[in-house]
């Protein structure tokens, strides 16, 4: 798909995380990657570009104003996030995870994890 010429709109209110997922299976399969895309291949593809991700703020310690202020860092920073999340999308088609219900039993665990009884007032400990 084109889209420069298609009348979607992605957005984050107009796209649901199906439509996304469908997306990057369609791409996949036109390019005949699924031999590629097998979960070791995936997994060691999202943390390389997670580690692309932070070198971006390698010795760096910027505000985040000095961020968002520099095009030229929230481009790059946008096009590797956009890389990781596309293999978390393939890696989820993979295995067939339904990402919405993943995400919300894994929210409710972290909210028993860190109750607002003892995580209310800013402070944050690994438990």
């Amino acid at each position: 798909m084109n889209l420069e010429k298609s009348s979607i709109i992605f957005n984050d209110s107009h796209q649901t995380i199906s439509f996304l997922k469908k997306e990057v299976e369609k791409f996949v399969k036109e390019r005949k990657w699924n031999k590629y895309h097998t979960l070791k291949e995936l997994a060691q593809a999202i943390s390389i570009e997670s580690a692309e991700l932070l070198e971006l703020f390698l010795f760096k310690n910027l505000a985040l104003d000095e961020i968002l202020n520099d095009s030229d860092l929230t481009s790059k920073i946008s096009e590797e996030f956009a890389d990781i999340f596309i293999y978390l999308l393939s890696f989820a088609n993979v295995i067939n995870l339904d990402i919405s219900y993943a995400f919300q039993k894994k929210i409710e665990k972290n909210r028993k994890k860190y109750p607002l009884s003892e995580f209310s007032n800013g402070t944050y400990k690994k438990k």
